[in-house]
């Protein structure tokens, strides 16, 4: 067997594969003894079919699989071996057929496209400035996370008049346009959460309002819409459309959160006894323990700028043509040229980004260990159990769960994916200038939520 090379140019080639009876005879003779030995045919004994009936029945689906098989093995050691950075896999050249007779067989020649990675630089370096982007860990945010957790920790309790954080229980009843009971209408009791209604109109119209009142209003507008209102109402989401925006709405009960009082009680059921005694303290945990949550978002901000400007920056081509026909083949299901096209841009950016990652990691020898994974699965468990409130299970229990999870495919991937993720970031951390940029919450989650910023 001969494999060679033409260079069409810098990204494309075209690898010819030229095969001889010696590459193949033995297998397909091997395979086709096999089908002899299994044949079924009327008047043979299962074993004693002739050879000559089991090539002609068999023999040309036998060379081709087996050819393929011979191929497919000769053409990615000559990648292997001659160090070739390929995109996708090799494709059988558009516009030719082997060149061979499968009735006669002799040499056979097979022509495979491939395509080629491109040669670039990654230019990243303390020249480049980004934004650090933090929260500010001021009052108004440590106020506000106290004020959550005494909630968690607090009580429902019976008040007098609706309030602008309480639930209202009552019955919804549909009405027509006079006001007047739609008979047959919807006649649902549900919970209003104050902390949901927004508008301003009917906020002011349940806020002081008491147990007995009726109160006309939009359920829309004291819900999250769509779904949401529709299990207030007690209605499939689709039966909306159909229904009046006028409800009566007759307050049965008023429930209001008693917060939890600020004391050692509640410092232990936080941070464990005695770890926290007093609200000063409290205070500092609490910015501790949000700076330190907002510091992997802040890592994800910084990742996702210099990500986007290093794909926008680092300037090379790829084989397009050659991936498209391969997107267009490789495919389980049939897709039209046209789909490719639509969807190529964001596809060859994400190529561009892994052809960027892979350039970094090895020229700053970066590397994901199976050691690593492991222990890296075995602190995602032990994080798993702090959230349920229970303890983590002794070492070898642990790793043997651990070792569980990355027999999952899809887990494992996703673990890799993590970890490279990390070690990407702390790359960019270490390699380019950062400024530190405090913002207000508010200001922190949009940017966080915004893909562009």
């Amino acid at each position: 067997m001969n494999v060679t090379r033409e260079n069409v140019d810098d990204l494309n080639a075209i690898l010819k594969v030229k095969v001889v009876p010696a590459d193949y005879e033995s297998k397909v003779n091997s395979a086709l003894e096999n089908y002899r030995k299994q044949a079924n045919i009327p008047g043979f004994r299962k074993g004693k079919v002739p050879m000559g009936m089991v090539k002609k029945q068999y023999g040309p689906a036998v060379l081709g699989e087996e050819l393929n098989k011979v191929v497919n093995e000769k053409l990615y050691n000559y990648i292997s071996e001659n160090d070739l950075n390929i995109l996708g896999n090799p494709i059988p050249k558009e516009g030719t057929d082997v060149k061979g007779d499968f009735n006669n067989p002799a040499e056979f020649e097979f022509d495979f496209e491939i395509g080629l990675a491109p040669e670039f630089d990654v230019k990243l370096s303390a020249k480049n400035k980004y934004d650090y982007v933090k929260v500010k860990v001021d009052d108004k945010l440590i106020d506000q996370q106290i004020d959550d957790l005494r909630r968690r920790y607090g009580k429902l309790v019976a008040a007098d008049a609706v309030g602008e954080t309480d639930l209202v229980l009552g019955q919804f009843v549909e009405l027509v346009k006079k006001d007047e009971i739609k008979e047959g209408g919807v006649m649902h009791s549900s919970t209003v959460s104050m902390d949901f209604v927004t508008d301003a109109t009917t906020k002011k119209k349940l806020v002081g309002a008491k147990v007995g009142d009726k109160v006309m209003i939009d359920p829309a507008k004291v819900s999250k819409g769509g779904a949401d209102t529709a299990a207030l109402l007690g209605v499939k989401e689709e039966e909306l459309e159909g229904l009046s925006k006028k409800f009566q709405f007759t307050i049965n009960e008023i429930k209001q959160m008693d917060l939890a009082e600020l004391n050692q009680e509640l410092f232990d059921k936080l941070f464990g006894e005695g770890n926290v005694k007093s609200e000063k303290e409290l205070r500092a945990k609490i910015a501790e323990d949000l700076s330190g949550m907002f510091g992997t978002d802040s890592d994800k901000i910084l990742a996702r700028k210099v990500t986007k400007d290093l794909i926008a920056k680092t300037k090379f081509e790829l084989p397009n043509d050659f991936l498209k026909r391969w997107i267009s083949v490789s495919q389980k299901e049939p897709i039209s040229m046209e789909e490719i096209e639509k969807q190529y841009d964001g596809y060859a950016d994400n190529l561009k980004w892994q052809l960027i990652q892979g350039k970094i990691f090895k020229a700053n020898d970066i590397k994901v260990d199976n050691e690593e994974a492991l222990n890296y699965t075995k602190g995602l468990l032990v994080s798993q159990y702090a959230q349920y409130g229970m303890p983590a299970p002794e070492d070898a229990e642990l790793t043997s769960a651990a070792q569980n999870v990355l027999k999952n495919q899809e887990e494992a991937q996703r673990i890799y994916d993590m970890l490279a993720e990390t070690k990407l970031t702390e790359y960019f951390k270490n390699t380019v200038k950062l400024v530190d940029k405090e913002v207000d919450y508010d200001e922190y989650v949009k940017i966080a939520q915004d893909p562009e910023a």
